[in-house]
């Protein structure tokens, strides 16, 4: 079973999260994840348990629990998903230019009037 822990202090090590597990089971994997630039901890891990109802069981006990004064959050993990290998997130419509999606009418100064000028609402 693989388990998402969340709300980690910063001080953990993968060391820490392997022994607070290993009281309920076979620990197969434990790994903090660090921020690649900085590689501080980013606060969150996953601990990975051969045993389904040993894992169940540290969810069970450990989520909510004070673990170096911190409350942790402890969870089944979800798959993980594939992602673009551009990185970062965003997008949306790219073909918007420059503008951010706003449109310019350099006909005049009116905000929605009807007297030939540019504004909010004219396209």
């Amino acid at each position: 079973m693989n388990i998402y822990i969340s709300g980690l202090s910063y001080s953990i090590n993968d060391a820490d999260l392997n022994e607070l597990f290993t009281e309920y089971g076979e620990v197969s994997s434990a790994k903090i994840i660090n921020d690649r630039e900085t590689g501080r901890s980013r606060g969150f891990g996953f601990v990975e348990m051969p045993n389904d109802a040993d894992g169940q069981k540290a969810i069970d006990e450990l989520n909510g629990a004070e673990y170096d004064n911190k409350v942790i959050s402890v969870s089944e993990a979800r798959p993980r998903t594939e992602r673009s290998s551009f990185g970062g997130g965003g997008g949306g419509n790219r073909n918007r230019g420059s503008n951010n999606g706003f449109r310019r009418n350099n006909g005049g100064s009116g905000f929605g009037r009807n007297n030939g000028g540019g504004g909010f609402g004219r396209y």
